[in-house]
């Protein structure tokens, strides 16, 4: 789409939600402003890369005249370029995802118990990052591991308001497999250890295009447990949810009623065949998308947390630092600017 085409819809936008039986319908009203956040910047740029060129054939012309206005002319020169670049990239096609909220599950794998253990560290390091960003985070399922650690545990989060760029955009870097360095709580030797856990991220979309035949589930149901075996609910309120064409299996059992805990499971089981037939689409289509690991193997790692030099590495990008209490502690945002920054300069390129 031109940018003349974008200027015109963002005006078309505007009027719209200057309309107030427009509001009536709240999930389109919120369609719409989702779309107005996303061109705006686009928007604004586009008019000051204008003002700017108007700014400089006027100093230009002072400048002939009068020579103090010789480094106006040089400020005004210097600010083309950089609003021409940023205009070009707020140009580039969009994830449509990104504005999404997300369904993460994290999965132990080689390691053990310390697989385990180094899985509940990235799930307490991804709720403590959507704490800062004050984002909404519920866990919906886990399987609890001897030591407090999790065999598996799912949790959704979502963002609280309409910006274009939502939780997706920022933790659709995540997915693959994180290894772990340290001497594990069940060492002995003080011998340090590689293990590692798998992290898969979702789009959570509204307006998710796949239809699922109740024919193709099958619906298990069985009481919640929570940590240390106690009841979460004294009734069969949990479900599972086999999808028996690909054989992907989601549960669901902290909400208060089967019907509940079903119709959120359904919810996650769509986010998952969507993404799913996506990438499949994608890949006939091309190679260029970064897939996500399916295996959790240590050896196909796309980020190690080094304990005895306080170091995170992500290895795609070569981002290193030297902060590793503060990352787990949910400051993720410099190694996520760092992968943003990478995407955005192979797009250029590709471009």
């Amino acid at each position: 789409m031109t940018l003349e085409a974008l200027l015109a819809e963002h005006a078309e936008l505007e009027a719209k939600l200057a309309d107030p039986s427009v509001h009536a319908d709240q999930a389109g009203a919120r369609k719409l402003g989702k779309r107005y956040a996303e061109l705006t910047p686009i928007v604004r740029t586009a008019r000051e890369l204008e003002q700017v060129r108007s700014d400089l054939e006027a100093a230009k012309e002072l400048a002939a005249e009068d020579p103090a206005f010789a480094a106006e002319v040089d400020e005004l020169t210097a600010r083309v370029p950089e609003l021409e670049e940023r205009l070009t990239e707020l140009l580039l096609p969009r994830d449509p995802h990104d504005s999404a909220d997300v369904v993460m599950e994290i999965k132990s794998g080689e390691g053990g118990e310390e697989s385990a253990l180094f899985a509940g560290d990235l799930l307490r390091m991804y709720l403590r990052y959507a704490e800062r960003h004050g984002w909404k985070a519920e866990v919906l399922d886990g399987t609890d591991s001897d030591l407090g650690g999790f065999k598996d545990v799912t949790v959704a989060i979502k963002s609280r308001g309409d910006s274009p760029d939502g939780v997706w955009s920022r933790l659709k870097y995540e997915g693959g497999v994180h290894r772990v360095q340290r001497v594990p709580v069940t060492e002995s030797q003080g011998r340090i250890h590689t293990s590692a856990a798998g992290v898969l991220v979702f789009p959570e979309t509204e307006d998710v295009e796949i239809e699922i035949d109740e024919n193709d589930l099958r619906v298990d149901v069985f009481r919640s447990s929570g940590k240390g075996g106690q009841s979460v609910n004294t009734t069969d309120s949990a479900v599972r949810i086999t999808h028996l064409p690909t054989g992907i299996v989601v549960s669901c059992q902290n909400e208060r009623s089967q019907l509940q805990n079903k119709a959120r499971a359904m919810q996650v089981l769509q986010a998952r065949l969507q993404a799913l037939a996506e990438e499949k689409a994608q890949q006939e289509a091309s190679d260029s998308r970064r897939a996500q690991i399916r295996t959790v193997d240590r050896s196909e790692r796309v980020r190690t947390y080094n304990f005895p030099e306080s170091r995170i590495s992500d290895h795609r990008v070569g981002y290193k630092a030297h902060n590793l209490d503060q990352v787990l502690d949910g400051d993720l945002d410099a190694v996520l600017d760092a992968l943003a920054a990478a995407d955005r300069a192979e797009r250029l390129a590709g471009g």
